[in-house]
């Protein structure tokens, strides 16, 4: 049986852009620290941001009643093929400053599938998708189709091609959290 070894997956790399900073001066290995921090040096602004992810364990009472809760993933966990992994990025202002436009990117990992209409997040922010590598992203993916009668149709892109997650905060106000989940399935 096929396992993927979470921290041997390796790319999750969470990649934070702020629309007014042409880079990121520091990024601590969050990895390592469990967090990273994004700061715009010319107003001082920051942001830390935080990745966990938690796996869906179901199981089933002495009457049959199935119920399922999440479990926190830490250390080196292995997940098999049909597990689903919630994934929660916690960014919180820590300045005294209100950050606008912050526009967060996540890959979903190779070996996995994004669970359509999974991503939720506070602050009235939007989400988009790219099934390109992270090109491109728009509110509903499509994909053109060849029917057999030569036709060609537009329909929505399955789960296995979506590659990216991005949410757009308009503005996230000073000493505040925004918060945003999406599930994965181990392929």
């Amino acid at each position: 049986m096929n396992c993927v070894s979470i921290a041997g997956i390796g790319a999750f790399a969470l990649i934070t852009t702020v629309p007014f900073v042409s880079q990121i001066p520091g990024v601590a290995s969050f990895w390592q620290s469990g967090s990273a921090v994004a700061q715009n040096i010319k107003t001082q602004g920051q942001i830390q941001l935080r990745l966990e992810a938690e796996k869906q364990v179901v199981s089933k009472d002495q009457q049959g009643k199935q119920s399922q809760k999440w479990e926190p993933l830490k250390g080196q966990v292995m997940v098999r093929p049909g597990d689903i992994l919630r994934y929660t990025l916690i960014g919180e202002n820590k300045s005294d400053r209100q950050l606008k436009n912050l526009t967060l990117n996540q890959p979903i990992p190779q070996g996995m599938l994004y669970v359509l209409k999974s991503a939720n997040i506070t602050n009235n922010a939007q989400i988009t998708y790219s099934i390109d590598g992270g090109r491109s992203f728009v509110e509903n993916p499509t994909i053109k189709v060849t029917l057999p009668n030569g036709k060609v149709e537009t329909k929505p892109a399955p789960a296995s091609i979506y590659t990216h997650i991005r949410l757009l905060v308009p503005s996230v106000a000073a000493k505040t959290i925004v918060k945003a989940t999406y599930q994965t399935q181990v392929r």
